[in-house]
């Protein structure tokens, strides 16, 4: 139940303001009525106590996402009425912000809306994708297993999720410290030579080497300020359409990186497409809301143009072969699938095989990152050293 702040009047024309309890604005002001109150204004607040509300802006973990949908899945399954089960879950959670969520769901299917149009005004929360197989479960009178493959879906992304978090924390430390071992040269170090070296010609290293301390030392306003204003057309340039979609491609050209990249899109589309079409959702449908999920522009392209082959009667297969970024033998399984009527199945196959691979990929990757990141270390650290002690040997042949 949330919570109203109201200013009404009596029949004698009194003011009178307070706060009441109701499942939405229409039943705060019938509860008005009922005590022979005309309300003047009635607005929303946050529950006595600072419980966060539904329409605060929320956003839910994963994890708790996934765990909200297979409690559902479980009750519905029993055959609990779906206001019954909504009901449970609000007594039986322990996390402020989901309860919050799971009672806006309660309040709007109390109200005779359904719960995708519930879920469709929290889109903070539930994505498109999420609303999208809901609907099709409600229509189609399957929504215990949509709640199931939702909730397999998105245990799956937080596992991915967590191991490559967990695979760039070493990685990470690393360049944090190598920067910081490097900054600290160039700002106390590199100083403290300028005057020994007064008067000499200096070695090409050594005067990239005092540039770049003067730099960060001594103009670091006019650094931070042209660093600002690349970062910002850069920035800009990679949110616009073209930016996006040519800054993908490049990416795929790195070395295992790319390759790492392209297998985690192409594991979420596949996923993604795959349980939607099993749960009902049309097939232009489902591929529009995988190309916005797929989380990589190259294959949004590519799929925008299966999306128009599709809408013209041709088949999904040709215009992914076309394009040239999805393995041959994965093509090969969506064209003996479509022919065979089963591609929801073959795609979720295919999205289990790929996640497999695209997890030894992702460990391959962080162990190649490591010894380049410590060998890009290394030789910064060495031309620092160089820049420094060229003029050293130069001054002590003079001498000599």
């Amino acid at each position: 139940m949330a919570h109203f702040q109201y200013i009404a009047r009596t029949t004698s024309g009194e003011r009178v303001t307070g706060v009441i309890e109701a499942g939405n604005m229409s039943a705060a002001s019938q509860i008005l009525g009922e005590q022979s109150l005309f309300p003047v204004r009635v607005t929303e607040q946050a529950a006595p106590g600072g419980a966060p509300q539904a329409g605060d802006g929320l956003r839910l973990k994963v994890r708790d996402l996934s765990a909200m949908f297979e409690q559902l899945a479980d009750l519905l399954r029993a055959g609990v009425p779906m206001l019954r089960a909504l009901e449970t879950l609000i007594k039986t959670s322990s996390n402020a912000r989901l309860e919050a969520v799971v009672k806006h769901l309660r309040d709007r299917v109390a109200e005779g809306k359904g719960l995708h149009e519930a879920m469709g005004e929290l889109p903070k929360v539930f994505n498109t994708l999420t609303v999208a197989m809901v609907r099709a479960g409600e229509r189609g009178g399957f929504l215990e297993q949509v709640m199931t493959d939702l909730s397999g879906y998105l245990e799956r992304q937080d596992e991915l999720r967590s191991r490559v978090r967990g695979a760039m924390i070493y990685p990470a430390v690393l360049v944090t410290v190598g920067i910081g071992v490097v900054g600290l040269c160039l700002v106390w170090l590199v100083p403290k030579f300028k005057p020994l070296f007064a008067g000499i010609d200096l070695p090409l290293p050594t005067r990239v080497l005092f540039a770049a301390s003067d730099m960060i030392s001594v103009y670091w306003p006019t650094t931070l300020g042209l660093l600002g204003i690349i970062a910002i057309i850069a920035l800009l340039w990679l949110r616009s359409e073209a930016g996006k979609t040519l800054g993908s491609r490049i990416l795929l050209r790195v070395p295992v990186m790319g390759r790492t990249m392209l297998m985690v899109s192409l594991t979420r589309f596949c996923r993604i497409l795959g349980t939607m079409l099993a749960s009902g959702v049309p097939i232009i449908q489902a591929l529009s809301i995988s190309r916005d999920a797929a989380g990589l522009p190259a294959l949004a392209e590519t799929t925008e143009e299966a999306i128009e082959s599709v809408r013209g009667g041709q088949g999904l297969s040709p215009p992914l072969r076309a394009s040239g970024l999805i393995p041959p033998q994965i093509i090969e399984m969506i064209a003996v699938a479509e022919e065979s009527n089963q591609l929801e199945k073959t795609l979720l196959k295919i999205a289990d095989t790929v996640e497999r691979r695209t997890n030894r990929q992702v460990d391959q990757a962080v162990r190649m990152l490591e010894p380049v990141i410590l060998v890009v270390l290394a030789g910064t650290i060495l031309f620092v050293a160089l820049g420094l002690l060229f003029p050293i040997f130069t001054m002590a042949r003079s001498i000599s």
